[in-house]
């Protein structure tokens, strides 16, 4: 018989947290917090290695440009992760809100058994093919050999990567957001205390950042695995459900689509916009997109934290029919996300320099990036209405209109936008940084529209039924 939650009653210790139960805002928060500290931590993987690369002695121009060319390829394999972790943890929420354990633990099962085995296959189809994709997206003569060497040693490690990433959904999702906060913490600080060793004192410069960051994640997926596997996870990990089953792999699949076309997106948007910079204005345009990417990670860390968070808790809600905490939900996400996004904004177009200084104090390359993030930041509060919009729609299941507003905003918008963009007005590489803004108004705009349309009526109208009914 699956175990149900008793609305009213604590949780033991080590127990599952009913979100059903206390203020929606409150429940949010307390996975938010964690979590976002948690995704901070985990951007600081790649972000310091970027920090330390940009004071390299003699090239540290190209090797930070070289790095930022490995980004669409790392994007790939994000994108998998997300697509098994973030489309199994949500039909994982609702099943445990359902009190159904038996599926919880095959949703479970059948994620961690495909973040395996898609690793294993992606880490050497990546391995065979990265000397044409790297120049396919904006290398040079001068740049491969440092995206090269940083490349190569990551992919052995990429399934560490998967498994981390992916399993820790998992921990998320029970509410035990410090857990998967230390997920992401002990690799985190790992990577920061070897960095340095293995990049100066070792002289190994993007090749050491690149081993410092795989034998980080390593840890953090041992210590996920650990956890999932011990007695103090309400639904833990066993191996007999480790068989596949089509149907939930279907599942698993159709809902994580959203999140895997998300990073894949980003992955082809990355690619035309270095390779249209490359054109227009060289390596150096190149690594201010680098930067760029680098302080967009930072500050949309939050937005994550917050979106990621409200998934379980509403999810969980609608799993127990609990469709006004659902509406809840969505307005506390999307009021938080939008004032946090203003307040952004404003920091990034007064004090550009300070953050660009984080990852180089190269005179030209500052010049360059100020009037670049001045143009690609503006108006940064409408991709927080597209994280909310989203984020409801992945969490209730509705995996078609959630892939339907990833594919909008960066494949119809930006990606076309980026390449016509330079040749009108002789906008030249402005084009490239004004495509992002323009894709913020119109695709964020419509994502919300739409999810106020079709998902908030829709929980307006079962409530109403569910009121009605004796």
């Amino acid at each position: 018989m699956p175990a149900v939650f008793h609305p009213g009653r604590k949780a033991a210790p080590g127990a599952a947290v009913d979100f059903s139960q206390g203020s929606v805002a409150g429940n949010i928060l307390r996975l938010a917090l964690p979590m976002t500290v948690a995704q901070l931590i985990n951007v600081l993987y790649s972000v310091v290695d970027r920090m330390y690369i940009g004071r390299l002695p003699d090239a540290a121009g190209n090797a930070l440009t070289g790095l930022g060319l490995t980004f669409p390829i790392i994007s790939i394999v994000t994108a998998f992760a997300n697509l098994f972790g973030m489309g199994g943890s949500p039909l994982f929420s609702i099943q445990r809100g359902r009190g159904d354990i038996h599926k919880a633990k095959e949703i479970m099962g059948n994620t961690f058994a495909l973040l395996i085995g898609t690793g294993a296959v992606l880490t050497a189809v990546l391995l065979l093919i990265k000397r044409p994709l790297l120049y396919a997206f904006g290398a040079s003569d001068v740049t491969y050999p440092y995206a090269d060497g940083y490349l190569t040693i990551y992919l052995c490690g990429s399934l560490f990567v998967m498994v981390s990433l992916g399993m820790n959904q998992f921990i998320n999702a029970q509410g035990f957001g410090r857990k998967g906060m230390m997920t992401v913490a002990i690799g985190a600080v790992t990577n920061i205390v070897l960095d340095p060793i293995f990049i100066f004192v070792f002289h190994m410069g993007v090749q050491g950042a690149a081993l410092a960051t795989i034998l980080s994640q390593f840890l953090s997926a041992l210590w996920a695995l650990s956890f999932l596997r011990g007695k103090k996870a309400p639904i833990r990990l066993e191996w007999p459900y480790l068989r596949l089953k089509a149907r939930l792999v279907w599942k698993i699949v159709s809902l994580g689509f959203s999140s895997f076309v998300m990073a894949i997106t980003n992955s082809i948007v990355q690619v035309a916009c270095n390779s249209t910079l490359q054109a227009f204005g060289g390596d150096l345009y190149v690594g201010v997109m680098t930067i760029i990417n680098s302080v967009r990670e930072v500050v949309s860390t939050p937005i994550n934290g917050v979106t990621s968070a409200a998934q379980p808790v509403m999810g969980f809600n609608y799993g127990a029919e609990e469709y006004r905490r659902v509406r809840k939900g969505i307005l506390f996400c999307t009021v938080a996300c939008v004032v946090y996004t203003t307040l952004v904004w404003l920091l990034l177009f007064l004090f550009p320099q300070f953050f660009i200084g984080l990852f180089s104090g190269e005179e030209t390359m500052t010049a360059a990036a100020e009037p670049a993030m001045h143009i690609y930041f503006f108006g940064f509060f409408m991709m927080s209405l597209q994280m909310a919009g989203q984020s409801a729609a992945v969490a209730l299941g509705r995996s078609k209109q959630a892939v339907f507003f990833s594919l909008f905003r960066k494949v119809v918008i930006v990606t076309p936008l980026t390449l016509l963009l330079p040749y009108l007005f002789n906008l030249g590489v402005n084009g490239v940084f004004l495509a992002e803004p323009i894709s913020n108004f119109i695709g964020g705009g419509a994502c919300y529209i739409t999810m106020l349309l079709t998902i908030w009526r829709e929980l307006c109208r079962k409530e109403r039924e569910k009121q009605a009914s004796p």
